[in-house]
C-alpha cells in the first residue's frame, strides 16, 4: 500500500519478542517510522517526544496495562494526542477482554498470534475508515457504532433493541393502530 513510508507507528509491549515481530510486520509493510516501548510509562514519554500516528499496544503488560493505557491516552489532561487511533494486540479473545478493550477506547482489535495480513488490515481499517471521536462523562474514544446496518437511521424510541426486535415492535404497534 502506498503512503505506508510516512506512518510514524508506536509499539507498546513487555515482551520484547512480540515487540521484535511486529516491528519486523510494520517494517516488512513498509512503514517509515517505527518507535519501540516496553511499558506504558515508556511508552508516554515516546509521545510526547514525537506524536505517532498510529498506537500499537498490547493488553497484558506489567505495571500498566494496555486497558489503563489506553485509558490515560484518552482521557488524561497532560496526554500528548487523546485522539492517536489505538489498536490493541490481545491473546485473550473472549468477550469480557474484547468489550473491555472496546470501553477502554480502543479503535482496533487484533488477536494473536498475529499475522501481517491481518496487522495491516486493522492499520487500514484505522486510516481509510476512521470513526468519529465521542467523548462523554463515561467514555472517551472511537465511535463504537460501526454503521452500515440495517435501520442505523432510526432515531425512535426502539433505537437501542436489536433490528429484528425493534422491527417486530414496530409491527406490532402498527397493528395496534389500525385496529
Amino acid at each position: 500500500m502506498a503512503g505506508l513510508n510516512s506512518l510514524h507507528v508506536l509499539v507498546v509491549d513487555d515482551n520484547p519478542h512480540m515487540r521484535s515481530i511486529v516491528v519486523a510486520i510494520l517494517r516488512g509493510v513498509g512503514i517509515g517510522i517505527v518507535k519501540e516501548a516496553s511499558d506504558g510509562a515508556d511508552a508516554m514519554e515516546a509521545m510526547r517526544a514525537g506524536v505517532p500516528d498510529i498506537v500499537i499496544v498490547d493488553l497484558n503488560m506489567f505495571p500498566i496495562d494496555g486497558l489503563e493505557f489506553t485509558q490515560m491516552i484518552r482521557t488524561a489532561e497532560d496526554s500528548p494526542f487523546p485522539f492517536v487511533p489505538i489498536i490493541m494486540m490481545t491473546g485473550h479473545t473472549d468477550r469480557t477482554k474484547v468489550t473491555a478493550a472496546r470501553d477502554s477506547g480502543v479503535n482496533e482489535l487484533v488477536s494473536k498470534p498475529i499475522s501481517a495480513k491481518t496487522l495491516l488490515d486493522r492499520i487500514v481499517a484505522v486510516i481509510d475508515r476512521p470513526r468519529s471521536f465521542v467523548k462523554t462523562s463515561t467514555y472517551t474514544g472511537p465511535c463504537r457504532r460501526r454503521g452500515g446496518g440495517a435501520g442505523k437511521d432510526y432515531g425512535g424510541a426502539l433505537r437501542r433493541k436489536s433490528d429484528t426486535k425493534a422491527k417486530a415492535d414496530q409491527s406490532n404497534e402498527s397493528k395496534d393502530e389500525t385496529a
